[in-house]
């Protein structure tokens, strides 16, 4: 038992060692960090912040303390940023200064701090920038790239005909027609719905997003740095190995089959500079940044886009007035003999206004990715040191009262005029904001508008209930916010 005692004494130290060094911590922060509730040792404000709500928890905290606040998840701070004031001082304002990103536990089982969304520093922006211009040049925001939308709205469209008037669950539809697009850039190649490894991949990706929204998600983000001392704890944190497996054997087979002369794919193009770089110990042209860059932009581009028309499609089912006005729309804007194209958007107000409301509304990453404070900077009179984690929380300027007219209902009058003309609002933010911007935000913005009037042009969506009967609660709001599963049934217009 003498093993016992020298544990249990080295415990104590430890404990104590931590309470002084917490307790200066605490003196020397005092007045200088944004106020919040008084933290607890070792596990911070555990009795203020619900692991399994988060959100709702800084939510009531924020009533108490401001929309600048200062919250502890475990002996950690953590900035707090609510409303479009405050996020907008701290990641356009002050864009540089909060470029920084942590990468949260729940995550680096994934990522470990490779690919374009969880780096930082010089591997960050040149990763960003590569991709983007990869993106570009396989015509992201190009009439090419709309062209393969289109093509693909024909595949899905096909598919809806297929169920005859049936009830059927759109999840993995709308995801694999969402899929097919990105994967068109990445793996230079769409695939068939059938294909059964394009199937198990959508599940991989549906299971992990679930996975990354989970309660238990949401307390190991708190308390990681805690549990992974615990054997085995880490092995319950989904790290998307059968993901990584897939993209892995994809990247050999573009390594066996390389031609420098003609570039297929993100994949290509990759492959090439590392090449170009094989010399260079520094660079971050390496196969992890790789992989991490192709499963940013493979979940991104899927699950996002696909549970944004989930949702708003059980929206238009329970707000059948609205589903009447857009069927009118594109009636007398396009016609019911072709193929939409972004070139109607313009003339089209108020279906871009319902669009745009449907993704407000349903608020896919209601906190955001964590962001860090790349230097000590001044905010709003209080001094935040360099390397605090900053969780600018996206649910709150989508619902801003003092920026939208209906800020907890689902109307699409938040985007329109007086005169019934659209208007952008400046906290329209589902794609977040500043320098850490979605990559591919005009990519999903045309998936959108192109998936969402092709199917209205050509069906009526109809619900199993009753419309006051539709639930709209999310299934779980954590990393994102889950549309709830169900089923519908589309007839032919």
């Amino acid at each position: 038992m003498e093993w016992a005692g020298t544990f249990i004494l080295l415990l104590v130290v430890f404990i104590s060692c931590y309470l002084l060094i917490s307790s200066k911590r605490k003196q020397l922060h005092k007045g200088r960090l944004p106020p919040g509730p008084t933290p607890l040792p070792l596990i911070g404000n555990f009795l203020q912040i619900k692991p399994t709500e988060t959100l709702k928890s800084l939510l009531k905290l924020r009533e108490k303390y401001g929309p600048v606040l200062t919250v502890y998840f475990g002996p950690h701070p953590v900035l707090v940023l609510c409303g479009h004031q405050a996020v907008k001082e701290a990641l356009i304002d002050k864009a540089e200064e909060f470029s920084g990103r942590i990468t949260t536990p729940s995550l680096v089982p994934a990522f470990q701090e490779y690919g374009v969304s969880f780096s930082n520093g010089a591997r960050w922006k040149e990763m960003r920038q590569f991709s983007l211009t990869v993106l570009r040049s396989f015509g992201m925001g190009k009439r090419s790239i709309e062209e393969r939308i289109q093509e693909e709205g024909q595949f899905l469209l096909e598919e809806f005909r297929k169920t005859k008037e049936n009830p059927f669950d759109p999840t993995f539809f709308l995801s694999r027609a969402f899929s097919n697009i990105i994967c068109s850039i990445i793996f230079g190649k769409r695939f068939d719905y059938e294909d059964k490894e394009f199937q198990a991949l959508m599940v991989m990706t549906n299971k992990f997003v679930w996975e990354m929204s989970t309660s238990w998600a949401q307390f190991y983000n708190i308390y990681g740095n805690y549990l992974n001392y615990i054997p085995g704890i880490s092995n319950t944190i989904y790290d998307a190995m059968d993901m990584k497996l897939f993209i892995a054997k994809r990247i050999k087979k573009n390594q066996e089959t390389l031609d420098p002369n003609l570039l297929r794919d993100y994949i290509d193009c990759f492959l090439i500079q590392m090449e170009k770089e094989k010399d260079n110990p520094g660079s971050e042209f390496i196969m992890q940044n790789l992989e991490g860059n192709i499963l940013n932009l493979f979940i991104g581009g899927t699950e996002t886009g696909a549970s944004t028309l989930r949702y708003g499609f059980l929206l238009l089912m329970k707000y059948s007035e609205v589903q009447a006005k857009v069927h009118e729309e594109i009636d007398r804007v396009i016609g019911r003999n072709r193929i939409p194209n972004t070139g109607d958007r313009r003339q089209m107000p108020y279906t871009d206004a319902v669009i745009h409301e449907v993704q407000r509304y349903s608020d896919v990453i209601p906190m955001n990715m964590a962001h860090m404070v790349t230097c000590d900077t001044e905010f709003r009179g209080y001094h935040i040191p360099k390397g605090m984690m900053v969780l600018p929380l996206l649910s709150t300027v989508l619902h801003d009262p003092t920026m939208f007219k209906y800020p907890n209902a689902f109307n699409p009058e938040n985007f329109l005029d007086e005169y019934g003309c659209f208007k952008m609002n400046d906290a329209f933010v589902p794609f977040s904001s500043g320098k850490r911007i979605c990559l591919g935000e005009s990519l999903a913005r045309m998936e959108l508008f192109l998936f969402f009037t092709t199917i209205l042009q050509n069906f009526q969506l109809k619900s199993l209930v009753p419309p006051e009967d539709i639930d709209l609660a999310f299934q779980k709001s954590g990393f994102a916010n889950i549309p709830p599963f169900y089923q519908l049934s589309v007839i032919p217009r």
